[in-house]
């Protein structure tokens, strides 16, 4: 595609703005329930083209936990019906009255959510992100424009064939959906130089494209950002729980944003616990990397690397965790607000003051308590599916659903109201 063809998609989404924003809340959810619908009838197709882009990243040589972010399965497929179907169901926002009130008595004012306009989604990997980040648009009356990353092109271009199809034949307006079927990085140029066109860029996916377009685009940006999470185990933590938390919160699926990348565990607890982790962390095949002190307890044992300066700030996004012993709950807050990204941390402890301490005090778009970093996420929130998990704090932090997806508006009625 040539910059020309994909400045005509941008006014494409930017012209049917205005028709989206006007629909009913019926409308949309007709239009979305068909959208699912046409999910489950092209599960076939749709497998066929995933699997080309899994030979691809196969024959590249794509680690498995980085080829896990592109596979799609009958179970994945469902998911992404489920999502839609519980996106639907949802109250719609848009006009919901956020407040209102009476500054004299022929004056009423309601503050309203509407739509923020046209949102360009830029992607990468995992297929099931266009496919929310439509399902959430429409509903919210928002037009989108979709970038995915050329590892997942055949998948996510025969998603949105198949889901546009759907989608216009229930009345979604021409152009509320563009899906823009390039594998050139320049198209992100263009669509990030689209000034006056476009209302928001949503950039999802690896801290390198996430970081390009912070620095290069003209237009207001919404980050998803890397996600290192991390787990501090408290001295006054139950062994068996803080396990059970720290191989879900790793392994359960290594490769996406909300799963740990640091295990910070008190001094105190550290000689019990940490025999026990890294045998079931090396059933599961991760690789371990530790300070000193870690390598010291484990001494002659399960093979433990030496935890470089560099790791504290590492996404792996695989099957490898850096361990680090603390001194105190404090030494764990300093660590996690240092050199933490800022999206999803957790503690591990029987102490209700510690866990009050620990939420209280980390700077991050959701802190848990007993809880594992992966729930952090718009299936588990209720939300139907996110557009992302923004670790910036305006507008949005944390999961983005629909009502992250809108901005304010103020209404006013009056009687032949002047200022005096």
């Amino acid at each position: 595609m040539n910059a020309d063809e994909i400045i005509n998609q941008v006014k494409s989404a930017k012209k049917s703005s205005k028709q989206l924003s006007l629909l009913s809340a019926q409308a949309k959810n007709d239009i979305l329930f068909a959208m699912a619908q046409a999910l489950s009838e092209n599960k076939k197709i749709i497998l066929r083209h995933n699997e080309i882009d899994i030979d691809a990243a196969k024959a590249a040589q794509i680690s498995d936990a980085m080829t896990d972010r592109l596979a799609l399965n009958n179970q994945r497929i469902d998911d992404m019906i489920k999502g839609i179907e519980k996106i639907a169901a949802l109250p719609d926002p848009i006009g919901e009255i956020i407040d209102e009130f009476n500054p004299s008595p022929d004056i009423c004012v309601k503050k309203i959510r509407a739509p923020i306009g046209v949102i360009a989604m830029i992607y990468e990997s995992r297929p099931n992100v266009g496919v929310d980040a439509a399902a959430l648009c429409i509903k919210s009356g928002n037009t989108v424009i979709l970038k995915g990353g050329s590892e997942a092109f055949n998948s996510n271009s025969i998603l949105m064939d198949i889901l546009c199809k759907a989608a216009m034949q229930k009345g979604l307006p021409r152009g509320a959906v563009e899906f823009i079927k390039s594998k050139d990085r320049k198209a992100v140029d263009e669509i990030l130089k689209a000034d006056g066109l476009i209302d928001l860029i949503i950039p999802r996916g690896g801290e390198a494209l996430v970081s390009f377009v912070r620095k290069n685009s003209l237009i207001p940006v919404l980050s998803h950002g890397k996600g290192l999470c991390h787990l501090y185990v408290d001295k006054e933590s139950e062994i068996s729980d803080a396990v059970n938390l720290a191989i879900n919160a790793k392994c359960q699926r290594p490769s996406v944003c909300n799963a740990i990348e640091t295990l910070l565990v008190h001094k105190d607890i550290a000689d019990k616990f940490l025999p026990i982790i890294c045998d079931e962390f090396s059933k599961w095949g991760v690789l371990i990397k530790g300070d000193e002190t870690v390598r010291s307890l484990l001494q002659g044992g399960i093979k433990i690397e030496q935890a470089q300066e560099s790791d504290w700030t590492t996404e792996y996004n695989d099957l490898i965790i850096s361990i680090k012993v603390v001194g105190s709950i404090d030494e764990a807050i300093d660590h996690i607000n240092t050199f933490g990204s800022k999206h999803t941390d957790a503690i591990a402890t029987k102490d209700k003051a510690a866990a009050d301490k620990f939420l209280a005090e980390v700077d991050s778009s959701a802190v848990m308590a007993n809880a594992s970093t992966r729930l952090h996420d718009g299936s588990v929130f209720g939300l139907g599916s996110e557009i992302g998990i923004s670790t910036q704090k305006l507008h949005a932090r944390g999961v983005m659903g629909l009502k992250e997806l809108t901005t304010t508006k103020y209404i006013l009625r009056g009687n032949s109201s002047v200022r005096t």
